[in-house]
């Protein structure tokens, strides 16, 4: 498990994720852990981000004296500042994301309210006026705005910092608003964005997923096996950047009164095949918390049969989609529309409050949905198939994103969907 890792592991683990995820650059970003002593870990300066090694790693005793074989990294003043100010604070990451940069550039502050999740994850996200970097002046103006309460800081023309109690906290506060500003800058020509009020933020507090217990008296053949493809979905959806790691929900049905799904509140990357948790009959595998969807998952798998595997993403343009009043146009090439066919939305919260009615709007003519602020929900009569539609409704949505910019859509006409429909009967059934 992640936190059982060294610091030194866990700082280079982390900085893949920053560095191989896009927010940041071979220079740029450093990373920090504090010991209950004191101590510090801090990543080092003028080392390549992308082959980061544990001895690169830097340790800091509570005397100051350093051991390493490089220079700690310039910002190590602000890493300082923010323990001093900090004392619950155990890890500072600072990266420069692109579209954290772009909110920092023009001053303003991605808005965390466009899910519910962020808003958890994040918290009230604050500013930092400009200092030059390494600076002791730099410093004093992050931690101040850290004393205030905040978990992450957006740096004016800088980038941001996050802080956590652990370093993969303090990450997924990073990646989460880093989410968050990808999306509102995708939606922003697409239609008016919705931001979801306080009660509706509320809705994700809801106990529905605590299921009655039960204890498998064996784990079959056909269980296993999906145990792996299961998290091998999972694992591979997030080095594809169709999920986060704090987001994302993937489900793989045994038979006709059971599956399994992914749980609530683990690291998406870190998952395992005992991680997931068995549904049998409307019961969770005793000691397992199953994901808040799982009564949504249960309802479409008791109302089509046909259906094998349903997952559901925040993946970055489908989220632009899922946060504004623009419907998702899939008869842009062949593909799309053979596979999403059309893309019905449904209000949010419905997923929590209404899986019936959210089951009920699923079907072979539309095996996809947008959640209204929340994402996509993809099904399939393979893991394959599930894992195929989110890909393409990612790559529709970014294709339609990015039209924007060089023309009008033209769409494909009634008469080439109609061959479309012809032809390709046996894959849209």
């Amino acid at each position: 498990m992640f936190h059982l890792l060294s610091p030194r592991q866990q700082l280079v683990q982390i900085m893949n994720r920053i560095y191989y995820g896009g927010m940041t650059t071979l220079s740029g970003g450093n990373l920090s852990i504090r010991d209950a002593d004191g101590t510090i870990w801090i990543t080092p300066s003028g080392v390549d981000k992308g082959r980061l090694s544990p001895n690169d790693i830097n340790c800091i005793l509570p005397d100051g004296s350093v051991t390493g074989p490089h220079q700690p990294s310039s910002e190590l003043p602000f890493h300082r500042a923010i323990y001093a100010r900090r004392p619950d604070v155990s890890a500072v990451i600072h990266a420069h994301a692109p579209a954290l940069v772009s909110f920092s550039i023009v001053r303003k502050i991605p808005d965390t309210g466009i899910i519910p999740q962020a808003r958890q994850v994040c918290g009230r996200v604050g500013y930092a006026p400009y200092a030059l970097p390494g600076s002791e002046m730099l410093g004093e103006r992050i931690a101040e705005a850290f004393s205030e309460g905040y978990d992450a800081v957006l740096l004016e023309n800088h980038g941001a910092v996050t802080v956590g109690n652990s370093l993969l906290e303090g990450f997924q506060r990073l990646e989460t608003l880093d989410f968050c500003a990808r999306t509102q800058m995708y939606a922003q020509g697409l239609g008016n964005m919705q931001t979801l009020t306080d009660e509706q933020l509320q809705l994700l507090n809801h106990k529905e997923h605590l299921l009655p217990e039960f204890t498998p008296s064996a784990h079959g053949s056909l269980e296993r096996e999906l145990r792996e493809k299961v998290v091998d979905t999972v694992r591979r959806a997030c080095q594809r950047q169709l999920m986060i790691s704090t987001e994302g929900v993937v489900s793989a049905r045994v038979d006709d009164s059971s599956f399994l799904i992914t749980p609530t509140g683990i690291d998406r990357p870190s998952v395992e095949v005992d991680s997931l948790v068995l549904i049998q009959d409307g019961k969770r595998e005793a000691g397992k918390v199953p994901s808040r969807s799982v009564r949504l998952h249960d309802a479409i798998y008791r109302r089509h049969p046909h259906v094998q595997s349903i997952i559901t993403a925040q993946a970055p343009f489908i989220a632009a989609y899922a946060v504004v009043d623009q419907p998702l146009d899939t008869k842009t090439i062949p593909e799309s529309y053979i596979l999403l066919m059309a893309v019905p939305k449904v209000p949010f919260g419905s997923q929590y409050t209404d899986p019936a009615m959210v089951a009920e709007t699923l079907s072979r003519q539309s095996p996809v949905i947008i959640l209204q602020n929340e994402g996509v929900l993809v099904t399939g009569s393979s893991m394959m198939q599930a894992f195929d539609r989110l890909e393409v409704a990612e790559f529709t949505a970014r294709s339609l994103v990015e039209t924007s910019s060089i023309g009008k859509l033209v769409s494909i006409g009634p008469d080439e969907v109609r061959d479309l429909e012809r032809a390709f009967a046996h894959l849209m059934r």
